[in-house]
Parts: C-alpha cells; structure tokens; sequence
C-alpha cells in the first residue's frame, strides 16, 4: 500500500510536495532553491526521497505519471549532483576494493556504534526509535539492489541473483526480509505501515535509504551499488548478533530477535559472495569501475557513521534521536513491552 505525502521540511521539498498533491505531470517549475540547497539537510533529503519513492510504490492519490514527469526529473538530477558532490567530497578514494572491504571488516568488530550501545545499556525505548529509523529501509529492504540485476553480467549478475533470492524470502513470502521487519514492528507495538516514520526521522536516516536509491537508478554508479551492498553485508552480520543480545537483554518479543537471528547467519554467507563473487568478479569483467566500488563502500561508511553519530548523540543527552511527537507516542505505547 502507498504511504501518504510526508509534511515539507524546506521550501524545495515544500514545492515538490505541492506538485505531488495539486498539480498535474509537466505543472511543476523548477525552483532557483535547489542550487542552494544543504546536500545533508532535511529539505534535500526529503525531496530526494520524495522523487525517489515515486520509482517504488508511490504516493496515496499522487499521479503515476509523475515518475518520469520531465521537470521533476531536473530537480532531481540536481539534487542528486549536490548530493554526489558532498558525498565524494567527504571520503578519500582509492581504487583498493579489497582493503576498504578489510577495513570495513575490522570496524564492524572493534568501533562502538548504536548496536554495541544498545547490547550494553540500551532501554527498550532506544531500541524501538532504532526500529523507527531503519524501518524506512527494511520495509522496502533489498529493493534498491535489485536495479543493478540488469547492469551486471555472468558470475557477478547469477552470484549477486542469489543474494537477492535470500533477501526475498527464497521463494518463501513469510520469510522475505521486508516482511520479517513488518512482523518486529508490530511485536514491538509499532506501526508496521509503509513510510510510515517518515515524518521523524532525520535526515541522517533519509540520506543512507537515498544513497542506494540513487546507485540503483544510475547505471554509472553500478559499481559504487555493488560496494555499498558489499560493505553492507559485511557490517550486518556482527552488528546483528549484538542486536540478538541487546534484545534477549531487555526481554524484547521473539519476532523482533528472529529478524536479526535470520540476518547474523544469512548475512554472514552473503559477505563472502559479496566480496568474491560480485565484487571480484566485476572488477575482473570491468576493472576501471574499482575507484566507484570503493566510493560506495565509503560512502555507505560515512553515512552510517553521521546517522549512528546522530542517534548516540540525542541519547547521550538524553533526548529522543527522532523528531516530534512520535517520542511520545513511543513512550506511552500500550501493551506490555511499553514497561521496559
């Protein structure tokens, strides 16, 4: 089911929401805005993942037509230019896709970040505004990967296939990844709806969900695709087997624990194909897209690192990580998981 239009956070995500609600396909201007936009702000990242969503499920009551309407595309494109640009502008580079995948690896045993937070001290609370932020992805998770099926060719394409079938349940719709996290939601009383935080997370947690977005609908960026899914997959399997001990630790549902049981196995597989199968055999088929695989791997780095930056910095203070009322409506859920 479509979600609903998010509330603006800015004047450029203000127009493209007017468009989106009032106006027919080919109706919208191109806002002088946009080139001063902030490429990590709130307004960015929202229009970015407005105009992205439109290639997913939609809007509720929004036209289709607007998915390739020709403007709209334009406000994209140079959204996505201040986007790229910052992005490249914030990681090092290089061409050694196997030693940022080591690098990537060793961090995501040794650094601290929101799962070693949580498996140590984390409340319930902080564990369901994590649900909150990550069910931006996880409700549409292994989508955006599925756009470089096309662009790849032999092993890389058949071994990336096979990552993909897991994610999707292996012919089996109860055990597709998407659907799993629907299921921990609602164990964990939140709304399981589509998008349906959209409207408080921060940017911080738009711009990790658009970054794969904006791989997947960019053949030029196939690889820098493949090394996010790379650098990924090797991070996922240690952070969720702390997420199994943080939540055994705080009594949480057994749906929420078996979403990320099912990912420290499968995942644990999925990085070494990851790293052999598709990586390497790109790089032989195509070595020139090295320095774009190591840019996503880095890239996906950065952005997950602002994001857990963000979240360990409002619950160190004290506050919620995520913006308006819904802290309240976290805090005051009923049921009995509400008391942890």
């Amino acid at each position: 089911m479509s979600a609903s239009l998010p509330k603006p956070r800015g004047p450029i995500s203000c127009e493209v929401i007017s468009a989106l609600e009032g106006g027919a396909p080919g109706s919208m201007a191109l806002s002088p805005e946009v080139e001063h936009a902030d490429p990590n702000g709130g307004d960015l990242q929202l229009a970015l993942q407005l105009c992205y969503e439109l290639h997913y499920r939609g809007f509720a009551g929004v036209d289709p037509d607007w998915e390739w309407d020709p403007v709209l595309i334009g406000v994209r494109t140079e959204l996505e230019r201040l986007f790229l640009r910052s992005l490249r502008g914030a990681v090092a580079g290089g061409c050694e896709a196997d030693r940022e995948l080591d690098a990537v690896s060793r961090a995501s045993v040794e650094e601290a970040g929101v799962s070693h937070f949580l498996r140590e001290s984390g409340t319930w609370q902080q564990v369901r505004e994590f649900f909150a932020h990550r069910s931006i992805y996880h409700l549409k998770e292994a989508d955006p990967h599925a756009w470089v099926i096309p662009r790849l060719e032999g092993e890389a394409k058949c071994a990336l296939v096979a990552v993909e079938y897991d994610e999707f349940g292996a012919g089996r719709p109860e055990r597709m990844h998407s659907g799993l996290f629907s299921d921990l939601l609602r164990a964990a009383r939140l709304d399981a709806s589509y998008l349906a935080y959209l409207d408080y997370v921060p940017p911080e947690t738009l711009a990790t969900v658009n970054f794969m977005s904006l791989c997947g609908l960019h053949r030029g960026l196939r690889g820098a695709l493949v090394g996010h899914f790379a650098a990924a997959e090797i991070t996922t399997s240690p952070s969720a087997r702390r997420m199994v001990e943080a939540l055994e630790r705080v009594e949480a549902p057994w749906e929420c624990i078996h979403f990320y049981a099912e990912h420290v196995e499968a995942d644990a597989v999925h990085e070494q194909i990851l790293r052999h199968d598709v990586v390497g055999a790109l790089l032989e088929q195509e070595p020139e897209l090295a320095a774009d695989v190591v840019f996503g791997i880095q890239a996906t780095e950065l952005l997950e690192n602002r994001l857990s930056a963000h979240v360990l910095g409002c619950w160190n203070r004290g506050v919620s990580s995520l913006d308006g009322p819904v802290a309240t409506v976290l805090e005051h859920s009923v049921g009995r998981w509400s008391a942890r």
